[in-house]
């Protein structure tokens, strides 16, 4: 095979290994500021690769967009506010256990479950790039809207001690999701003329206002003379091999999962966190305490993001289609080098597509050593009173959210999520059943519109397909439990 006569000795070249610190390192600042994230990280070390050569450009940006992933999971535990949209479960448990007094430890979990995501979706870019790719290649709309819809089904079971209230916070997630201009018809949608909404709702306004904003709200209106860690002691990132051990089956489904939803261009690294979140819950023997500092909770999410990001390479370098924002980035760079993308790669760019393959296995381990030496520091932010805290934080989010488009009215819409955000917070509707809905939104909405298009408005297209059937039935187990739970619960009250 090709890749057993790669030349490794050009792998460790200086260039490339300061191209992998350098990303891994400007991917951790980046993603680890609220509001801003992988695709400002790429953006902005992009120029360097007009000069440089193709794997060292390649592996730059790919070594960026893993860290900005473990990045937004800094802020996520420290300040509440995820760095990045995957980093939005990572609040759930992460931010808890650093409120406790382990803030440090809660690094290291996210640390060290997304290195081993990362390293686990490397392997499966190396191994199952090519087979993988040609069973994406027989997916179609149907089944791309069945994913969404379990999606939506297995976050109903999240985070919100009531259930109506999660499916509210579905709803509204699922309205939030259609503003702007309809994919097939072109028509304007809940725009309220606004011509800043045309393009949606900004994901990065979305965040900012429903955890920077709702959590200073939130700071003001309680004690300010509190801090959050006072014992330095506290800080430190150390985990011992009993901690480690308990952690593995999260780290272990949240490593499957993502690597499988990054194979499907349109599933996003927030929804594998989500999924995974979901499933570690469901395997745990203590699902009550998740939301309240359990490390699976931080651990599963963690390295589902990134092991999403290794898999999400297989539908770019076998097809030609960026499953995300940041992969048309990355995209880009080998547009510039003059590299043509799609099936043909294995075979006219073997070189480069291996390194690429022994590179992104590289860069796993470049961001746990570069993460151990710089999460320390930002775990500090913790130590600062919260009088001082406030102020940062409203002008780090103003920042990422200014910077996200250079709009005022960006800022404007944070502001009122953030405001509505609070009081549904105070009222226990589900932050993270909204988010997930928001997320999925377009690959529901455009792939069920689609496959009915296909079928004449025929909903026998999903009865119709072996996948469809498969998922369906996977749909209808996950139903039925809830069901059967539900009266469970009736029965014993």
């Amino acid at each position: 095979m090709e890749f057993l006569e790669f030349d490794f000795l050009s792998l460790f070249s200086f260039t490339n290994l300061l191209a992998i610190a350098l990303g891994t390192f400007v991917g951790l600042l980046i993603g680890a500021l609220p509001g801003l994230g992988a695709p400002i990280a790429i953006v902005l070390l992009l120029p360097l690769t007009y000069s440089m050569d193709p794997l060292a450009s390649i592996l730059l940006l790919l070594a960026a967009f893993q860290a900005a992933e473990y990045g937004g999971s800094i802020s996520a535990i420290i300040l509440g506010i995820p760095g990045v949209p995957a980093a939005a479960a990572t609040v759930l448990d992460g931010n808890a256990l650093a409120r406790q007094g382990s803030p440090g430890k809660a690094l290291i979990y996210s640390l060290s479950a997304s290195a081993i995501g990362g390293f686990i979706g490397g392997l499966v870019l190396f191994f199952l790039s090519v087979p993988l790719a040609k069973f994406a290649l027989k997916l179609a709309d149907p089944e791309f809207f069945l994913i969404g819809l379990l999606g939506l089904i297995a976050v109903a079971t999240l985070s919100s001690k009531d259930f109506t209230k999660s499916m509210i916070s579905v709803i509204l997630g699922l309205m939030a999701g259609t503003v702007g201009i309809d994919s097939l018809t072109g028509s304007m949608r809940f725009t309220m003329a606004r011509p800043e909404l045309m393009e949606g709702m900004s994901m990065i306004a979305l965040l900012v206002g429903m955890f920077a904003f709702s959590e200073l709200f939130s700071l003001i209106s309680k004690n300010l003379n509190t801090k959050f860690v006072t014992d330095k002691k506290e800080l430190q990132t150390k985990l011992s091999f009993r901690e480690f051990k308990k952690v593995v089956k999260p780290i272990s489904i949240g490593s499957i999962i993502g690597s499988i939803v990054g194979l499907f261009p349109g599933l996003s690294a927030a929804g594998a966190s989500y999924f995974s979140y979901a499933a570690a819950k469901k395997a745990s023997k203590s699902p009550k305490s998740f939301g309240k500092g359990n490390p699976e909770g931080i651990t599963a999410p963690e390295s589902a993001n990134n092991s999403s990001v290794g898999s999400s390479l297989v539908p770019l370098l076998s097809l030609g289609i960026p499953g995300s924002p940041t992969m048309a980035i990355i995209m880009g760079a080998f547009i510039i080098h003059g590299i043509q993308l799609g099936p043909r790669i294995f075979t006219s760019e073997t070189t480069l597509v291996y390194g690429i393959f022994y590179g992104f296995l590289l860069t796993s381990i470049m961001l746990y050593v570069v993460g151990r030496f710089v999460t320390p520091m930002f775990a500090r932010v913790l130590t600062v009173p919260t009088p001082h805290l406030v102020p940062t934080i409203f002008v780090f989010s103003i920042v990422g959210v200014f910077v996200s488009k250079g709009l005022f009215f960006e800022l404007w819409l944070a502001l009122a999520v953030g405001i509505v955000s609070y009081f549904l917070i105070m009222l226990n509707y589900s932050i993270a059943s909204f988010i997930l809905a928001f997320v999925l939104t377009p690959i529901i909405e455009d792939s069920l519109r689609r496959a009915l298009l296909l079928s004449d408005g025929s909903y026998t297209i999903f009865l119709s397909r072996p996948y469809s059937l498969v998922l369906l039935f996977i749909i209808l187990i996950i139903i039925s439990i809830a069901i059967f739970n539900w009266f469970k619960k009736r029965t014993i009250q």
